[in-house]
């Protein structure tokens, strides 16, 4: 029975790429000369730092342009709030979120059976499975799902005949 899963990964090491980059750059330009303009990594959490508003939002765009030339999805960062720190310096996390979440998964199932398509979903901890008897049915389950989910970052994986 031809079989894939919905899932939603980020490579961890694209991401401290990403990170080491970013910090290399801002380290260079003359705008942040004296500056505490920095990101830190741990695990799937990155935490900007800056000396205000304005310069934090610059390092932000810096990280998402290196992280989308690294083919990460943006989509994935869900972006915190800013915070006051010691002084006059301010913070912000972004959490990357990986799997595909409890609400989204149960979503996705039943944009499939609504869709009355020949072709089972089932959840699987943090993704989906989906098989059906044809293989065109499952192409045509990816196509449905690509244009009903447009603001989550989901791969397809796993497809087997």
């Amino acid at each position: 029975m031809p079989s894939f899963d919905i899932v939603s990964e980020v490579d961890k090491q694209e991401v401290k790429n990403a990170v080491e980059q970013t910090s290399k750059e801002v380290s260079t330009r003359f705008d942040f000369k004296g500056s505490d303009a920095r990101v830190e990594q741990a695990e799937y959490v990155l935490t900007v730092y800056a000396d205000d508003d304005f310069k934090l939002d610059q390092v932000q765009e810096i990280l998402n342009g290196k992280l989308i030339k690294r083919g990460i999805d943006i989509k994935c960062l869900e972006m915190g709030k800013s915070e006051k720190v010691t002084g006059n310096k301010v913070k912000r996390s972004a959490t990357v979120k990986t799997g595909v979440e409890t609400e989204l998964a149960k979503k996705i199932v039943r944009i499939i059976k609504d869709s009355k398509l020949k072709v089972q979903a089932s959840i699987q901890g943090e993704a989906v499975r989906v098989t059906g008897a044809k293989r065109d049915l499952l192409q045509e389950a990816i196509a449905l799902v690509r244009k009903e989910i447009k603001d989550f970052p989901l791969q397809y994986q796993n497809f087997r005949d």
